[in-house]
């Protein structure tokens, strides 16, 4: 019974020291875990695969620690407290296990992360060099082939507002003309037929007027939608 006692508080004295071991190695291997600079992660590979390798030895020890303390206690009549004790070492190697599988997850989702980064980072650059050095001609072909389109359309609306313009003008001479027209078929029952020929023409005008309007504005939403 001595030398079982002696054994399972040397066993004891072993299992909280590589528990503490573990401890600071975890705690350390999930601040490694956390820089997301891709660079960083590349500089703390070496150290990664380090402290994992040493995590995972001190995980073998301390589990051939409690198979020897679960071994010594069966060896003699086990008591509540020497129970309690073992199912508490358990319970730590269990945790520092888990701790230590999701940690590793979680460093390799950020490792594989900053490596598509790169890879895309990479992949942008080449494509601004292979644009700037391929198809940089053509996009200065197309800009100034959109401009000439541009100046060609601004061209055309001021050709329409000018004609608009004209229009107008005799559209307001008529419309003078009418006046004194009427006053005169007022005197004169005669004219009325010739003011009634000139109110037909200033309709065809009106209309003559609209469908130019409506034709310029036409062909520059077609000339427009066809570059």
């Amino acid at each position: 019974m001595e030398e079982m006692g002696s054994d399972w508080d040397e066993l004891r004295k072993e299992a909280r020291r590589l528990e503490g071991d573990l401890d600071v190695r975890l705690s350390s291997y999930a601040k490694l875990g956390g820089y997301s600079d891709s660079k960083s992660a590349d500089g703390r590979d070496v150290q990664w695969k380090s402290m994992e390798m040493e995590i995972e030895s001190l995980l073998e020890k301390l589990l051939d620690v409690n198979d020897a303390m679960s071994r010594c206690a069966a060896a003699a009549v086990p008591t509540t407290s020497i129970t309690q004790k073992l199912t508490r070492h358990r319970d730590i190697l269990r945790e520092f296990t888990q701790e230590f599988m999701r940690t590793r997850g979680n460093i390799i989702s950020m490792k594989e992360h900053a490596e598509l980064l790169t890879s895309v980072r990479n992949d942008i650059n080449e494509y601004k060099a292979s644009s700037s050095s391929q198809l940089g001609p053509n996009l200065l072909r197309e800009r100034a082939a959109i401009h000439g389109n541009i100046s060609q359309i601004d061209e055309t609306a001021d050709q329409a507002e000018a004609i608009k313009g004209v229009l107008a003008a005799q559209r307001n001479a008529f419309a003078h003309i009418q006046g004194k027209v009427k006053q005169l078929s007022d005197r004169f029952p005669a004219i009325r037929g010739i003011l009634g020929a000139i109110k037909r023409k200033r309709s065809k005008d009106t209309l003559v007027l609209s469908a130019v309007i409506a034709g310029c504005t036409l062909f520059l939403i077609i000339y427009w939608f066809s570059k």
